[in-house]
């Protein structure tokens, strides 16, 4: 007697699981559709959320280290133009000198941010949150001096590197390493101790003398 699976040559009957849709396609009845648990997703947003804390930072660290040289390069052309217009012999060349001559400097740059109200400018340097930069007459007028405020720690001690060149006197301030001359006349530069005068945070001051 026959078994009822097979017919002639012991060709065994596939017995197929798909049905015909309506429209004529095929598909399989025993698929189903999976989602995530709620588990999963806590477990997924905790890891981006950690992932986050620890990259935003290191992010924002180097982008104010790639503005360094840019932010350098914008006064260091201030330095240049404000010593050619100087009055060449004059006892007291930088007596008017001030923030307002920087900010028609880098009015226009993407880098600063400047601001006018009731005729006073105020120029924000991109290195460090709502930090500042100043220009003031020093050495009764026979010198100027360029004062950043609330630097990032990012921007240390780049910043004194690449404007030692053109300043006789630097001055880093912050709230760990007080302040100290970094530049002087018997203070021979070094990055090593610039980089040891700035504290974490946006919380350090440059000062730069040029004469």
């Amino acid at each position: 007697m026959l078994n009822e699976n097979f017919v002639q040559g012991s060709r065994p009957i596939v017995r197929s699981t798909a049905v015909l849709c309506p429209s004529g396609a095929r598909r399989h009845t025993d698929l189903s559709q999976g989602g995530f648990s709620l588990i999963e997703v806590s477990i997924v947003t905790a890891i981006v959320l950690l992932l986050a804390i620890i990259a935003i930072p290191a992010v924002g660290s180097y982008v104010i280290e790639n503005k360094v040289p840019k932010v350098g390069e914008e006064l260091a052309r201030f330095v240049l133009q404000t010593q050619i217009n100087a009055q060449p012999g004059a006892m007291s060349p930088y007596t008017d000198v001030a923030t307002s001559h920087l900010a028609n400097t880098v009015f226009d740059s993407s880098l600063f941010s400047v601001t006018n109200a009731s005729g006073t400018s105020t120029i924000l340097h991109g290195l460090g949150r709502e930090g500042t930069v100043e220009v003031a007459p020093a050495d009764a007028g026979a010198s100027f001096s360029i004062t950043l405020s609330n630097v990032s720690h990012a921007a240390c001690p780049a910043l004194a590197s690449v404007m030692q060149r053109l300043a006789h006197t630097i001055v880093i301030s912050s709230p760990a390493g007080g302040s100290a001359a970094v530049k002087d006349n018997g203070v021979e530069y070094s990055a090593l101790n610039a980089g040891t005068n700035c504290s974490k945070g946006d919380v350090n001051s440059f000062v730069f003398s040029v004469s």
